[in-house]
């Protein structure tokens, strides 16, 4: 049963996303921002780096960095802002 208030990125057959990471686009708490996250890519047996617009889940990327690796499962991180 679909609900109206789930919304879901698809990042497409075969893509397996991580944990994304929250940065913020400017210092208000609550304000919009970007999800990253690394996505691995079962055909290439690579992954990419996947920036998504936390606002706009179901929009296309913001950006997708396409890395020369992959990148292993389980690996995460954090946004630190450069302050």
């Amino acid at each position: 049963m679909a609900r109206s208030w789930l919304t879901a990125h698809e990042f497409g057959p075969g893509r397996i996303p991580a944990e994304a990471a929250f940065a913020p686009a400017d210092d208000r708490p609550g304000g919009d921002g970007y999800l990253m996250t690394y996505v691995y890519n079962a055909d290439t047996d690579r992954s990419d780096l996947v920036i998504v617009d936390a606002s706009e889940l179901a929009a296309p990327p913001v950006a997708t960095i396409h890395l020369p690796a992959r990148v292993p499962n389980g690996f995460h991180g954090n946004w630190l802002a450069d302050k």
